[in-house]
């Protein structure tokens, strides 16, 4: 593989370990599928290319099957299986920050009531501060919703 791939995908996975909470090595074969053509890679290949054994590169390949970033195929009179990124696997992620923002925008809902009850003086003082952080979520967790619907209607024209 050419050099500026694998810095792309090293920095590609970094980024996808973080924000996703996969394993090392899900995040850079999963970067690896992101960067690759729409055929995707064989398991050979992913194995080679991350030099990884078959059975880390296949655990990790079923943990990203199972969140759906990740698809396989099979050509006919192929036996070899194809991995390539889901069709919408922005979808995927999109929701994953949704589920973060209504979980954090429930957990702040409980501070502020919590605080208004018990500790009135500091719910008025921090009062302007927490309901902005509360409008910034709920702002950016109706984009992920409004987003994450105009994908949708992407998968009902197949």
């Amino acid at each position: 593989m050419p050099k500026e791939i694998i810095g792309l995908v090293e920095e590609v996975g970094m980024a996808i370990e973080e924000r996703a909470d996969l394993s090392p090595l899900a995040a850079r074969i999963y970067a690896a599928l992101i960067l690759s053509s729409e055929e995707g890679l064989t398991f050979d290949e992913i194995v080679a290319w991350h030099q990884a054994s078959k059975s880390s590169v296949s655990n990790n390949l079923n943990v990203l099957i199972k969140l759906k970033y990740v698809e396989f195929y099979t050509k006919h009179g192929d036996r070899r299986r194809y991995f390539r990124t889901s069709k919408f696997y922005v979808k995927s992620a999109m929701e994953k920050y949704h589920e973060h923002f209504e979980k954090e925008l429930d957990v702040l809902e409980k501070i502020n009531a919590f605080n208004k009850k018990h500790n009135p003086e500091k719910f008025r003082n921090e009062k302007s501060v927490g309901t902005l952080y509360q409008e910034y979520l709920t702002d950016l967790n109706e984009g992920f919703k409004n987003k994450i619907k105009e994908i949708e209607q992407f998968e009902n024209q197949d």
